[in-house]
Parts: structure tokens; C-alpha cells; sequence
């Protein structure tokens, strides 16, 4: 098993910065495909961004491309998503998840989840 803690959301301008992070506990790290998703109440869940277990590719929603970017640090248990120029339309929970067997933009792919953290960007 592997436990997923996030933390680094709040409140932000239009235009503005946020980093979240997502500390991992449990199995070895470096086993892990992580992926960042995101969820509205108007919306079903929402692919954003994913690393693969080596840390050597990254892909993202086309949403969010040259905004957001993914990075991880297996030493730390950690995964971070980077938003630059965020917009009204970001704000959503977002939530980390990790995968032992895929690399994808399908949230039914993703065994473990954290317990998603709030980003709110107003105009």
C-alpha cells in the first residue's frame, strides 16, 4: 500500500502562482506512475498531469499545457504540481494518484488516492 497526503492549496489571483505537493508513505516510491487530477461539481474528474515511475516523461491536458508541471523527487516521497498563470476556470479539488501498473489519463487506472486538496482562483 501507499499513502497519498497533499497540501498547498488555497487561494490565489488570477494570474498568480500555487505549488501543491503530495508526500507519499508505504511501497517504495520509485514503483509508482503518479498523476495529478482535478474534480468541479459541475464536472466529472479531470486528467491534469502524470510522471512516470522513472521520472523521465510527463504528459498533460491540453488544458493546462505550458501552465502546470509535474515533477517528483523519489528521495522525498514526493510529487509536486507546479501552476503558473492560473485561471477562474482552475479552480477545482485536485487530487494526486498513484499507480504501480499504469502510466495514463484514466483515473480507473490509479489504485491510490489522496484526499484531494482545494485551489480556488478568483478574477
Amino acid at each position: 500500500q501507499v499513502q497519498l497526503v497533499e497540501s498547498g492549496g488555497g487561494l490565489v489571483q488570477a494570474g498568480g502562482s500555487l505549488r501543491l505537493s503530495c508526500a507519499a508513505s508505504g511501497r517504495p516510491f520509485s514503483t509508482y506512475n503518479l498523476a495529478w487530477f482535478r474534480q468541479t461539481p459541475a464536472k466529472e474528474r479531470e486528467f491534469v498531469a502524470a510522471i512516470n515511475s522513472r521520472g523521465d516523461d510527463t504528459y498533460y491536458s491540453v488544458s493546462v499545457k505550458g501552465r502546470f508541471t509535474i515533477s517528483r523527487d523519489d528521495a522525498k516521497n514526493t510529487v509536486w504540481l507546479e501552476m503558473n498563470s492560473l485561471k477562474p476556470e482552475d479552480t477545482a479539488v485536485y487530487y494526486c494518484a498513484a499507480s504501480t501498473r499504469h502510466y495514463s489519463n484514466y483515473a480507473d487506472h490509479y489504485s491510490y488516492w489522496g484526499q484531494g486538496t482545494q485551489v480556488t482562483v478568483s478574477s
